[in-house]
């Protein structure tokens, strides 16, 4: 047996280990999971106090790696995020002191609080795995992976991301609140030792950087990567939409698919993993026109007319 079938069972154990922290959540713990083994980045966007940043602690927890959180503020500065080159006298050297970027795991919380130049910070980071201090280019460590959470509704001091930062983001996802049992067990909860304290690791950095690898080898047919391109294809054209997927999407879309048919012990990809995941990877990727925001249409919409529009493949 390979060794990444070893760890297969794993994969279940960190998602079982999110939902003693994240109750009724396990679409959302399981798209966590999807995000960190497909090597992409995840943007959480929700009112104050459903678990943004609970449910980033119990993935970090899960993984025996270097957690660092980044409170983005309005004054924060890129060198508070990156790191910053200091003047030794003793040797006459510059030495480099790391921000919290340097980690394996980041929380960037309330990401739309800093500026744009702050936010930038993370643009070269999330993109290309390494960041540039004076000209000097370091590489991050293995794996990298960011969940920033963001607030929908309080505009005033926010700055919203650009396009080109959300781009960087595999999956934009919605918590919302608790139906009424859950958010009853959660009461029940509050009166005890908090969950997210007894968590404990189940996976190593190693360990998980093989079956980021292994996602990679997950089999896509060409009637599924015409159906991708497909349904990217009329993002660009659908009536209501300003400015539509670029290749990138296409390409997140996939990877996303390989992570999820992986999670859910398959070696190949369906049509129904990206019909689950479009609305995920692809509507914070789609600008709607100015008439169409005014009409009150969503991107997640356009993404469902999409997807009814769009032949699903047969598999044979």
């Amino acid at each position: 047996m390979e060794k990444h079938e070893k760890l297969r069972p794993i994969i279940a154990q960190v998602i079982e280990n999110i939902e003693k922290v994240i109750i009724g959540k396990r679409d959302i713990a399981t798209l966590s999971v999807v995000a960190l083994l497909a090597e992409g980045h995840v943007l959480l966007e929700d009112v104050p106090g459903v678990g943004k940043t609970m449910l980033v602690r119990a993935l970090a927890r899960s993984v025996s790696a270097n957690f660092k959180r980044i409170q983005f503020t309005p004054d924060l500065l890129p060198s508070d995020v990156t790191g910053v080159s200091i003047y030794n006298p003793k040797n006459m050297q510059f030495e480099y002191k790391p921000g919290p970027i340097m980690g394996n795991i980041i929380l960037a919380d309330e990401i739309n609080r800093t500026s744009p130049k702050t936010q930038s910070a993370l643009l070269e980071a999330m993109e290309e795995g390494n960041i540039t201090i004076d000209g000097t280019t370091r590489p991050l460590p293995r794996p990298f992976f960011v969940m920033a959470t963001q607030n929908p509704i309080e505009y005033e001091g926010t700055y919203p991301l650009p396009e080109a930062q959300l781009d960087r983001f595999l999956l934009k996802m919605r918590m919302g609140y608790p139906a009424i049992l859950e958010e009853i067990e959660i009461l029940s909860r509050a009166k005890k030792i908090p969950p997210i304290q007894e968590l404990q690791p189940v996976i190593t950095v190693e360990e998980l950087n093989v079956l980021q690898q292994k996602v990679k080898d997950v089999y896509v047919d060409d009637t599924i990567k015409r159906y991708i391109v497909e349904i990217v294809q009329r993002s660009r054209t659908f009536s209501s939409v300003y400015l539509g997927v670029s290749p990138r999407g296409s390409i997140a879309l996939m990877k996303a698919a390989q992570a999820y048919a992986f999670v859910h012990d398959r070696d190949f990809v369906i049509p129904d993993d990206v019909q689950f995941l479009a609305p995920y990877v692809l509507s914070h990727r789609i600008i709607l026109k100015s008439e169409a925001k005014f009409d009150g249409v969503t991107a997640e919409d356009v993404v469902a007319g999409i997807l009814e529009r769009t032949s699903v493949p047969i598999q044979r």
